[in-house]
């Protein structure tokens, strides 16, 4: 068994599962979990097939589409079952470079949750329209203002976590879905006083399938970043004092 793994939600992404686990698997030691919503383009079918050519790689099926934060915490929970020491997020879509995968990786030795950022110094993003930039920057901007999290990009889906952080923040308790459940992790990770470092990435627009944003996930994350910054600022949640986020 590898020391860490990837865990891959997917739904109709069968245009992209195939050619992103195998470059995953050949870019670094990992194992892979590919966590489907009963993808009606048999991409769960793709997924059985991946799983049954490398014992790397091995597929949890659900019956319906039940939302990323649920993927993820069923993927990273049977991570930490079986005992992996570094658990990874990553899109199906390739808008995550598996080559970028490393760097995550090898920042984990020093940080305990590693987020790949496209606003730091070196971070990019491509075939992005104008509205989209502002509405990702702009989100990003609020979250810093009202919750005071010193993460530039704390609504990215590409990271790192060393077990540690999970098992402390307690993914049961988690109850965010769509992309507010990056920034509800985030902000855990900070409040409980564990080291974030945000590593620069390329971030390129999916060309297959289509994006999973909606207004309702949007509007989801807008209100519970005001929930949760109005709590932190109450008192009832506070970093710990040995908190620090740290550039890589």
């Amino acid at each position: 068994m590898s020391t860490a793994l990837v865990v891959i939600p997917t739904y109709n992404e069968r245009g992209t599962l195939e050619s992103l686990v195998d470059r995953v698997l050949a870019v670094a030691p990992v194992d892979v979990v590919i966590v489907d919503d009963g993808s009606p383009d048999g991409t769960g079918d793709i997924a059985d097939a991946l799983a049954g050519g490398s014992e790397r790689v091995t597929v949890l099926h659900r019956e319906r589409k039940s939302g990323l934060g649920s993927a993820y915490r069923l993927g990273l929970g049977r991570g930490l079952e079986v005992g992996y020491d570094v658990l990874v997020e990553m899109d199906a879509d390739l808008s995550h470079l598996p080559e970028q995968l490393p760097a995550l990786l090898e920042a984990t030795g020093s940080a305990d949750l590693v987020v790949g950022s496209r606003y730091v110094d070196g971070g990019e993003v491509e075939n992005w329209p104008w509205h989209r930039r502002a509405l990702s920057k702009g989100g990003n901007r609020y979250v810093q203002a009202v919750t005071g999290i010193p993460v530039r990009d704390a609504t990215s889906g590409f990271r790192a976590y060393r077990r540690e952080v999970l098992e402390e923040i307690d993914l049961g308790d988690l109850r965010s879905e769509g992309y507010s459940f990056q920034l509800e992790t985030a902000l855990r990770t900070w409040w409980e006083g564990f080291r974030i470092a945000e590593v620069p990435i390329r971030f390129v627009e999916r060309s297959h399938g289509a994006s999973k944003i909606s207004r309702a996930i949007v509007f989801e994350a807008l209100w519970r970043v005001l929930v949760w910054g109005v709590t932190h600022r109450h008192g009832s949640t506070r970093p710990h004092p040995r908190s620090v986020a740290v550039r890589s």
